[in-house]
C-alpha cells in the first residue's frame, strides 16, 4: 500500500484504512482455533472478558455466543463498525469500545482477556506498555489466555532488523515481558495453532497474580 509507518510502526489511521479496503489476510474466517479449543474444554468458562485488537470481532461474537461478558477494543473505527454490525446480526450482546489499547482503561476489572493479533500488531517498543495495560485490566487471580505470533525473519536473526506488523513474539521476550512479578506461567509446551499466512502462535494461559 506505500504507507509510511510512524518510528513506532503502525497507527490506527494505517489499520483503519486496511478494514476500509478489506485488506486483512490475517483473517481467519472464523474464532480463533486455539480459542474454540480452550472453549470446548473448559478452560474458558463464561466470565468479563475483554478482546484487545478485536478487528471484525469474530471472536467477540462467538464469546458472546457462548454467554461471555465480552468487550472488544480496537483503535480502527472501522474495525469497530463490522464488530458491532457481526453482534447485531447474531443478536448477541457484547460491547465494542473505540479506543488505544496502550491507555484504554476499563470500568471494572475483568476476568480474563483473550489476546489474540493485538500484541504482535503493536511495534516492540510498545510491548511494555502494553503489558501494563494488561495488568491493569485483569483482576488478580484472572487469566491472559494469549496466542504470541511466531514469524521469525532473517533479518532480524542477521541483521537485528525490527520487521512487521506480524512481529515476532519470541517465546524468551515474552517470557521477559510477562515476567514473574506480576504473571504466573504454565510449563511448556505449548499448543500450536496454525495460521493462514504461513506463521503459527504459540498459545499460553498465564495468570495475573
Amino acid at each position: 500500500m506505500g504507507y509510511a509507518f510512524p518510528v513506532n510502526g503502525p497507527d490506527a489511521e494505517f489499520w483503519n484504512a486496511r478494514f476500509l479496503a478489506k485488506d486483512t489476510p490475517w483473517d481467519r474466517r472464523g474464532p480463533g482455533p486455539q480459542l474454540l479449543a480452550w472453549l470446548d474444554a473448559g478452560v474458558l468458562a463464561p466470565c468479563r472478558i475483554a478482546v484487545p485488537g478485536c478487528g471484525s470481532g469474530r471472536d467477540v461474537a462467538e464469546l458472546a455466543r457462548r454467554g461471555f461478558d465480552v468487550t472488544g477494543i480496537d483503535c480502527a473505527p472501522a474495525a469497530c463498525t463490522l464488530a458491532r454490525e457481526r453482534l447485531a446480526s447474531g443478536a448477541l450482546r457484547g460491547a465494542v469500545v473505540e479506543g488505544d489499547v496502550l491507555s484504554w482503561r476499563p470500568d471494572a476489572l475483568f476476568d480474563a482477556v483473550y489476546e489474540q493479533a493485538c500484541l504482535c500488531a503493536l511495534h516492540p517498543t510498545q510491548w511494555r506498555r502494553y503489558e501494563a495495560s494488561l495488568a491493569a485490566w485483569i483482576r488478580p487471580g484472572g487469566a491472559l489466555f494469549a496466542m504470541f505470533a511466531q514469524r521469525p525473519r532473517p533479518n532480524a536473526l542477521e541483521e537485528g532488523i525490527i520487521e512487521g506488523p506480524p512481529y515476532h513474539c519470541d517465546i524468551n521476550a515474552m517470557r521477559m515481558l510477562f515476567d514473574d512479578d506480576r504473571w504466573q506461567w504454565p510449563a511448556p509446551p505449548y499448543p500450536r495453532a496454525a495460521h493462514p499466512n504461513g506463521m503459527h502462535e504459540l498459545g499460553l494461559v498465564i495468570r495475573r497474580r
